[in-house]
């Protein structure tokens, strides 16, 4: 096996531990001049409970922990109001408060509720936007995830991603044995739920456009397999099982084909997979080794790891034309490339003098920016915003996911304290 290969490899040797789904999610780095902001508790009118979900304190821990917000802590606060009448904004002034947001939750038919909320600039001593939102019973943490991205996005302009979700690996002790466990959770780490389990790996999550389905390659059989689960009704699809290697699907932007990795004829080659008729047709023909495939987001492109022009760089197919150009240089290695959502980025992992970490590469202008210092970082996954990056790495002797901001400014740790978790994928946004 070529060396490009390592990183795989390793994703399978590691020394796997009895794994808790739920993952703790801290910052490591914040952004300089993080915006101060305080989340007061909401007030609960008529009766109303959401349980052991503390709306505000989540929409507190969404902004902080994207580390351009600093959240003021609750026994800081000199009032605790529930609308903009009731403020007294020199007491936030004197706090050195940028925003405020307050709010109250009420009861709406079918044990739903009403989250009102509104957004204020202490400074101008305006409001710059309010809400009622309607939330159905058991949706309460999404609810508020909602408002967390109506906030990030009136501040800074750009589409907050608080409500979408990440899959990801661990394994975790079950019946007496170890089992492989792909998990879909909040991006907080919270509301975790298993997809499907396994005695033997699971790897390679990818989501649907959709984000109703998972397509993922399992050994269950005893050698790899593609499968595609829907994740509303728990159906189950076999996409490829050929002899040798099914790897690294991906579905196509408008969810009709997967692209995948097969060594069917004995050479690694990518494939597409047209999901309607079953129907499997080979984009790579060299004999160099092709993993790893992505599409843009429009479609028209494709890139993917290659070992034909040496060592593992990053290759770009016109769909259309057929024609494949080199895109990286730098660097003894780069692997894994994903599109940014808006197409004129990668995420990929390079080999920086015998360590792996993620660098963001821009397509346009050929510059390529490493993100992170770890010796093995891998499996990099765009959020639907463009903003942040979640990936995998190794902390110790134990795996765990992690993010950055896309200017490397940010950092942040998602860990399990009972075991390891790996290959994140995030999903998209859902309507």
């Amino acid at each position: 096996m070529k060396s490009f290969f390592r990183v795989a490899i390793l994703v399978l040797a590691s020394c796997w531990l009895p794994a808790q789904a739920v993952l703790k999610v801290e910052i490591t780095q914040g952004a300089v001049g993080a915006l101060p902001i305080a989340v007061v508790p909401f007030e609960m009118l008529e009766g109303a409970s959401t349980g052991d979900n503390d709306v505000a304190r989540i929409i507190e821990t969404d902004l902080q922990l994207t580390g351009r917000f600093k959240a003021m802590a609750r026994g800081d606060m000199l009032e605790k109001p529930s609308t903009s009448a009731a403020v007294d904004y020199p007491n936030w002034r004197i706090l050195d408060m940028d925003f405020l947001v307050v709010g109250n939750i009420k009861p709406a038919g079918n044990g739903g509720y009403i989250y009102q909320f509104e957004l204020l600039d202490v400074f101008k001593q305006e409001r710059l936007s309010a809400y009622n939102i309607p939330v159905a019973k058991g949706q309460e943490r999404a609810g508020a995830h909602y408002i967390s991205d109506l906030i990030y996005e009136k501040i800074l302009g750009e589409r907050g991603a608080f409500n979408t979700n990440i899959a990801y690996v661990s394994l975790t002790q079950r019946d007496g044995g170890l089992q492989y466990v792909l998990n879909v959770a909040d991006i907080d780490g919270a509301n975790p739920r298993p997809v499907t389990r396994s005695a033997e790996p699971l790897m390679s999550p990818t989501w649907s456009p959709d984000g109703q389905q998972l397509a993922y390659v399992s050994f269950e059989k005893g050698r790899s397999a593609i499968y595609i689960q829907d994740l509303r009704t728990g159906q189950r699809t076999k996409v490829s099982s050929q002899d040798g290697i099914n790897g690294a699907p991906v579905f196509s932007p408008d969810g009709s084909r997967i692209a995948l990795t097969l060594s069917k004829g004995g050479n690694i080659d990518i494939w597409l997979h047209h999901i309607a008729s079953g129907r499997k047709q080979r984009l790579t023909r060299n004999p160099s080794i092709d993993t790893e495939p992505a599409f843009s987001p429009n479609g028209d492109k494709l890139v993917f790891t290659s070992n034909r022009g040496g060592g593992a760089q990053i290759y770009e197919m016109d769909l259309s034309s057929n024609r494949i150009q080199r895109l990286t240089f730098e660097g003894k290695e780069n692997l894994r490339a994903r599109y940014s959502p808006d197409g004129k980025k990668l995420t990929l992992v390079t080999n920086d003098r015998g360590s792996y970490k993620i660098a963001v590469f821009d397509i346009a202008s050929r510059s390529q920016l490493t993100l992170t210092d770890g010796a093995l970082d891998e499996s990099p996954s765009f959020s639907p915003n463009g903003a942040i990056i979640v990936y995998a790495t190794q902390r110790g002797n134990r795996a765990e996911l992690a993010a950055v901001s896309v200017d490397g400014q940010v950092h942040q740790r998602l860990s399990d304290s009972f075991g390891d978790i790996r290959e994140p994928i995030w999903s998209p946004f859902v309507k």
